[in-house]
């Protein structure tokens, strides 16, 4: 499973490709933000894209909003530590296919991705 990771804390890149290393996922893609998510997604090509809510500049459910409207096809899953129900709810009325809590362990990191990957967008 390729997946490209969206979020402006390096510490959760570094934590994420620690946690992935032994196993089937490949991270093809970091990005800071969400204009960067966005310039970069059709190049990548990635499965599954990992997004962070609170970023500088475009926030994460704004990048959800573009991003699926420029590709429908794309799954998302949201990874926060902001996990109010409102949020979490337009979140999954934007397309997003799961949501995961900060912190995470490594355990709920592979159920949160293939939670995602097995799900369909509604």
């Amino acid at each position: 499973m390729k997946i490209m990771i969206v979020d402006d804390s390096r510490v959760v890149h570094l934590e994420m490709k620690k946690m992935l290393a032994d196993t089937e996922v490949e991270i093809v893609g970091f990005c800071r933000d969400g204009e960067e998510a966005l310039e970069q997604y059709e190049e990548l090509q990635p499965e599954l894209v990992t997004l962070d809510i609170v970023m500088p500049g475009m926030d994460g459910l704004e990048t959800l909003e573009e991003l699926k409207k420029r590709w429908p096809e794309a799954r998302v899953l949201m990874v926060s530590s902001l996990a109010y129900d409102d949020t979490m709810e337009r979140a999954s009325e934007l397309g997003a296919l799961g949501f995961l809590f900060k912190p995470f362990t490594k355990e709920s990191l592979l159920e949160g991705l293939q939670a995602a990957m097995e799900a369909t967008a509604e």
